[in-house]
């Protein structure tokens, strides 16, 4: 078993997070997923428990981390992720970003371990340029009420720079774009979890705004792909990872009212603040440096979210 390559995915009971660990223990790695479980689940990884290679550490990282034993790989996936998860927890938003993503790359620094940061798209705030480049430095409202978000995983992104050039870790970074499939909670509060359990229960499906403002969206295998890639690749700079094919909130709602076979109407509420008008990524580089694009269309990757619903 010592011969195994080990990695620690912290937010490892977490939607994206229990998917990683799945993905690894496929490929033969020891896992050691670290949690808090203020939004992750030990159901997300439940059927890992009894595994030789597996193991879970209820932690949180914005203390400090010490994980004993030999660790190859770092993947820093702890952090509230929707908007309902972290308006409820801006501090510990805010703390994760920052404290927790020193605390992990201080053991990767330790360690000598490759270490990977889950960024996301919201980075680049409400763009004024779509589809989004890893160029695009972003339009972001730093007090506003996603400003907690959006900031934390700036700031950590800058940290994650700061170690590879001045401590010379070997770093990497992922900018996520909206992502979906089993594992997601039903009070996710995010547009794809909402829509189907509102289908499901015949309920009003409840679009902010116009429904006109457009996202693109990436099954989970797909995404965890190509994090597996990146990490696994030599390119410290970060990289988008998702599905470019973009559509309507309303487009959206329509087709999952279709899937869930739902006789649900549409209603419209105030949009957010801040909320982005555009979501789309270019993954131009993830193509050429990865030999990455999705594969999962999103009717199939509903069709399957919609059966994970209904159990």
């Amino acid at each position: 078993m010592e011969h195994k390559k080990r990695v620690l995915i912290t937010g490892g009971a977490g939607f994206i997070g229990s998917h990683l660990c799945d993905l690894f223990l496929e490929k033969g790695f020891r896992v050691a997923c670290m949690d808090n479980l203020i939004t992750g689940k030990l159901e997300n990884i439940r059927h890992h428990l009894n595994s030789r290679d597996f193991e879970f550490i209820r932690h949180d990282v914005s203390d400090y981390i010490d994980v004993k034993g030999r660790v190859d790989y770092i993947l820093h996936f702890a952090s509230p992720a929707s908007p309902a998860d972290y308006l409820k927890y801006p501090i510990q938003t805010l703390k994760v970003g920052s404290l927790g993503t020193h605390n992990a790359l201080g053991l990767a620094r330790v360690k000598r371990a490759k270490f990977l940061l889950a960024s996301t798209s919201e980075v680049y705030g409400d763009p004024l340029v779509n589809p989004q480049p890893e160029s695009y430095w972003g339009n972001v409202n730093p007090i506003g009420p996603r400003g907690v978000y959006d900031e934390a995983k700036r700031f950590a992104e800058a940290m994650t720079m700061a170690y590879r050039h001045y401590h010379r870790l070997d770093t990497r970074i992922v900018r996520i774009f909206n992502t979906y499939g089993p594992r997601m909670r039903r009070n996710d509060g995010r547009a794809i979890p909402n829509f189907i359990c509102q289908a499901l229960a015949g309920r009003p499906i409840t679009i902010y705004g116009t429904g006109r403002q457009s996202r693109s969206f990436c099954y989970v295998t797909d995404l965890v792909d190509g994090i597996y890639r990146l990490i696994m690749s030599k390119e410290h700079e970060p990289v988008n990872i998702g599905n470019p094919d973009e559509m309507s909130l309303l487009e959206l709602a329509g087709l999952i009212i279709k899937l869930a076979d739902s006789r649900s109407e549409i209603v419209h509420k105030t949009l957010p603040i801040d909320d982005p008008k555009v979501r789309c990524p270019d993954i131009s580089k993830a193509k050429k440096m990865l030999r990455w694009k999705p594969k999962v269309t999103l009717r199939q990757g509903l069709s399957k979210t919609v059966n994970y619903f209904r159990l």
